[in-house]
């Protein structure tokens, strides 16, 4: 190995270990800004979609990722995951439901987040997207009311779409042109009816569950 190439290779070393350097840096200056936005977003999803209440995350026993995704694939929905769910309370502790945050791996883009709130009679509030990268004018139609709120303020054990026009409460009208994102979007509502039915929604009686205060 000659002078020079050393001399390149030290001066490549330098630039790699330079530019590591003020990536990390970029990283640490971000990082905290950014999972601060996905809060507030989050938090916005969450009284969307459950207004005025308080939320507590649920204990791992109990929405532990593993256990709710035997559920979901024992149920038909082994592209959704359960992300986290969230006991919703009143200001005087009573009960009224549940916070899911599911993702759609069947959307066009790739995949789909969604927050949905469940009444502990299983009736569905409604549902905040949390992601969507869609194609506009087709996918991306679904954040419009006249879509996502065809879910909202009905109980059903689950929903499915038609391109026929809905009759049934648990029908739901499908995106023109984007069918892909309408099964995405039904398939991650369903998720979560799927799990708030495991944890006791609609039942006679539902265990009080544990966790961390939001």
């Amino acid at each position: 190995m000659n002078k020079q190439m050393i001399k390149d290779s030290l001066i490549l070393f330098a630039i790699t270990l330079i530019a590591g350097l003020l990536l990390g840096g970029v990283y640490e200056l971000t990082k905290n800004p950014i999972a601060y936005a996905k809060k507030v977003k989050e938090d916005n999803a969450f009284q969307e979609v459950f207004e005025g209440a308080a939320f507590t995350a649920l204990d791992e026993d109990v929405a532990g990722a593993e256990i709710m995704a035997n559920v979901l694939a024992d149920a038909g929905y082994p592209k959704q995951t359960i992300d986290a769910a969230y006991l919703a309370s009143n200001a005087s502790g009573e009960q009224l439901g549940y916070v899911f945050v599911v993702t759609s791996n069947e959307a066009y883009g790739g995949s789909l987040q969604i927050a949905m709130g469940v009444q502990m009679d299983g009736t569905l509030n409604g549902i905040s997207f949390l992601t969507l990268e869609e194609t506009t004018g087709l996918g991306m139609e679904a954040k419009k009311p006249s879509f996502y709120t065809q879910f909202s303020g009905k109980k059903v054990e689950q929903f499915v779409y038609t391109k026929s026009g809905a009759s049934e409460s648990y029908e739901i009208d499908a995106l023109s042109g984007a069918t892909i994102t309408t099964n995405a979007v039904t398939n991650a509502v369903n998720a979560g009816l799927k799990a708030a039915q495991y944890l006791g929604v609609g039942s006679e009686t539902t265990e009080e569950n544990g966790g961390v205060t939001r």
